[in-house]
């Protein structure tokens, strides 16, 4: 499995051939509580970094999700709209969000590894 990357918006990132895939990390999730809605991005849409593409909404609040790095949206996980409490259950895996077709493959390696991503949480307790 590739490795994980992470934003300070509280977003996964996986290389995984020549799509990314993104969700919300374990930190997020519990942050928002039970997951009831999502709104995903459009399939084909071009984003730029950093671009509110998602919205996540749990029983205490909406909140955006961001696009990590620039590129075109080329998968969104359907299951999410029938089960979008797979964000819960299984955020880095089952509940990710959408899979990007990156603009620059190297904008993925620039994002937080693991332990960056860990001392930030840490800071912002």
């Amino acid at each position: 499995m590739a490795e994980l990357r992470f934003t300070k918006d509280h977003e996964w990132v996986r290389l995984d051939g020549d799509a990314a895939t993104v969700g919300i990390t374990d930190h997020a999730q519990t942050a928002l509580g039970d997951v009831v809605f999502v709104d995903l991005p459009e399939v084909g849409r071009e984003v730029a970094a950093g671009e509110a593409i998602a919205v996540v909404e749990s029983v205490k609040a909406a909140s955006d999700v961001y696009a990590p790095i620039a590129g075109r949206i080329v998968e969104v996980n359907a299951g999410l709209t029938d089960d979008p409490g797979l964000i819960n259950r299984a955020p880095t895996a089952e509940g990710w969000f959408f899979k990007i077709e990156p603009r620059n493959p190297a904008e993925v390696a620039a994002l937080l590894d693991e332990a960056a991503y860990a001392a930030f949480v840490e800071s912002q307790a």
